[in-house]
């Protein structure tokens, strides 16, 4: 992704992993493949791989450098997980991607997780002498409480959802909370008067998405409320790995009406470069314009 200016905060993104990866079939729910044939043409190219007809699916984490502090927002697959193919992402380029913008795990200052998926927070944590520890030392790991809570619940009782399992919080949450770095939220924190939540639940039980502010620009870090072109031309189409559909959906769909014709910046961990973009309003859904 391009490096992007928001008044004073500037952001720029870690990628793991780029490239073809899932058929839409295999990702939407109850999708109808003839009936979108129309929305699959007016994707962009950067968003779909016409020879496999697979989606282009990016997995990256946005590093925001406030002046007073440096965040990044999810943190991607890690290292060590044990998480068996396609989810085992090689470890390089994300460390080589967090070296290139001249930082160490000792530079950063917050750690905020969008939601608890597995590809969204595996380099909280790394394996040190057979334990997890925070990857991040001097850093303040930001989750929502009820998003906490809810993996929490999941682990104790052994069960697992799509998109993650209990050991998912074992591994990349208890150790952040066990190292006293955690910060348990509602949608109301704030930081550095420029840095806030907002809360669209569905995808999981409390995701959140990531509102930068300064000088009049606006961009919102989206997390998983999307996960692809498609979703914008129809909002109401959710993911075989969102815990309620229906909610997802309404998430999105309010958050798209807020920001379309507007000036706001759209950040979608799973789009490929430019990765920012903008809504135009279109029919019953909405255009994509990718910031070029």
């Amino acid at each position: 992704m391009q490096r992007l200016q928001i008044g004073d905060v500037a952001i720029t993104s870690l990628i793991e992993r780029d490239g073809p990866w899932r058929r839409p079939e295999d990702m939407f729910l109850n999708y109808d493949t003839a009936a979108k044939a129309a929305d699959v043409a007016r994707c962009a190219p950067e968003v779909l791989d016409r020879a496999s007809g697979k989606m282009v699916i990016t997995y990256q984490t946005f590093v925001i450098r406030t002046g007073r502090h440096v965040v990044l927002v999810d943190t991607c697959t890690g290292e060590d997980k044990g998480y068996p193919a396609p989810m085992d992402f090689d470890k390089t380029p994300w460390l080589k991607a967090l070296a290139a913008e001249g930082l160490t795990v000792a530079d950063v200052d917050y750690v905020f997780c969008t939601h608890l998926h597995i590809d969204h927070s595996g380099w909280n944590t790394k394996l040190v002498d057979g334990r997890w520890v925070p990857t991040f030392p001097k850093a303040k790991y930001v989750f929502h409480k009820a998003e906490y809570a809810a993996w929490e619940q999941l682990a104790k009782e052994g069960k697992e959802r799509a998109g993650g399992a209990g050991g998912v919080w074992k591994m990349n949450c208890e150790p952040i909370v066990a190292a006293g770095q955690a910060l348990l939220v509602d949608e109301g924190f704030t930081l550095d008067d420029c840095i806030s939540l907002i809360l669209t639940p569905g995808h999981s039980p409390a995701h959140i998405c990531v509102e930068v502010r300064s000088k009049g620009q606006r961009a919102i870090i989206a997390g998983d409320m999307l996960h692809h072109q498609l979703q914008c031309l129809d909002p109401g189409m959710s993911t075989i790995f969102c815990w309620d559909p229906v909610a997802a959906a309404n998430s999105r769909k309010r958050v798209f009406e807020e920001i379309a014709e507007t000036d706001t910046l759209l950040l979608p961990i799973h789009f490929p470069s430019p990765t920012a973009g903008r809504l135009k309003r279109a029919g019953q859904g909405y255009d994509w314009l990718f910031a070029r």
